[in-house]
């Protein structure tokens, strides 16, 4: 088996440059790749699954969506004034 570099800055710029969407983008996509087995991109039979994830992002395959993307959760503070 052998270790595979994985440029950050090729693929930073995919997840908005933020380290955290990216771990998060490769995480959800691993997980999806254990469950599916579906692989977007060409790769060895004996890769990794985060490495085949971040092999995905970096081609373009897996894109996350925005930081404004997402819906606001029902944990939003609820004002006593309003009552």
């Amino acid at each position: 088996m052998y270790m595979s570099y994985q440029p950050l800055e090729e693929l930073l710029p995919k997840a908005g440059n933020s380290v955290y969407r990216l771990v998060r983008l490769a995480s959800v996509r691993a997980t999806e790749l254990a469950g599916t087995g579906v692989k977007l991109v060409s790769v060895p039979a004996e890769q990794k699954l985060a490495t085949t994830a971040l092999d995905e992002i970096r081609a373009g395959k897996v894109i996350g969506k925005a930081a404004g993307d997402h819906k606001e959760g029902k944990s939003k503070k609820h004002d006593k004034s309003q009552n």
